[in-house]
């Protein structure tokens, strides 16, 4: 289990080391590195999803550790409340971001090992804190640096706690 403390509240989440065991590890050790302190969610598009882990409040990217392999045909969905790795086109580019689904979205699911249909790798899910996805979903975003549905004020995560069951 995992808390994401944010300025706007924590957010639990379970995580699936059996389904996603190497995307589980590469997440851990990001948080137990301290990657994700200060870190900002800097994509928040409401009715879709919110994501964050990869750069600080002033848009800076952050380094990262090499890629990981695509498990996203474990049988997890990008359903409402589940984590996922985010990544590029590359369907193996997935480093340090990821992203919370705020709605059910069945287009990012695994549907074949090719360029179209590899998905994005859901590895847990939010067990308590809906209600802080609620409040990040809804705040106010804008460009900034290149970016669209950039946070207008900065959604900070504070630190990523591991609590070890």
């Amino acid at each position: 289990m995992v808390i994401i403390r944010t300025t706007f509240g924590p957010i639990t989440l379970d995580l699936d080391a059996e389904k996603a065991p190497k995307t589980v590890e590469n997440f851990l050790s990001y948080a137990r590195d301290g990657h994700y302190d200060g870190t900002i969610f800097h994509r928040v598009i409401d009715n879709f999803m919110i994501q964050g882990g990869g750069f600080d409040t002033d848009m800076n990217q952050k380094s990262t550790q090499a890629p990981i392999e695509n498990e996203a045909d474990n049988g997890l969905k990008n359903d409402f409340g589940t984590i996922a790795m985010a990544r590029t086109m590359d369907p193996h580019s997935a480093t340090a971001q990821f992203f919370i689904n705020v709605k059910d979205n069945d287009f990012l699911n695994h549907s074949g090992k090719n360029m179209q249909g590899w998905g994005y790798c859901v590895f847990g899910k939010v067990t308590e804190g809906a209600e802080v996805l609620d409040k990040i979903r809804a705040v106010a975003t804008t460009s900034k640096n290149g970016h669209q549905d950039v946070p207008a004020e900065p959604v900070i995560i504070e630190t990523v706690d591991i609590v070890e069951g």
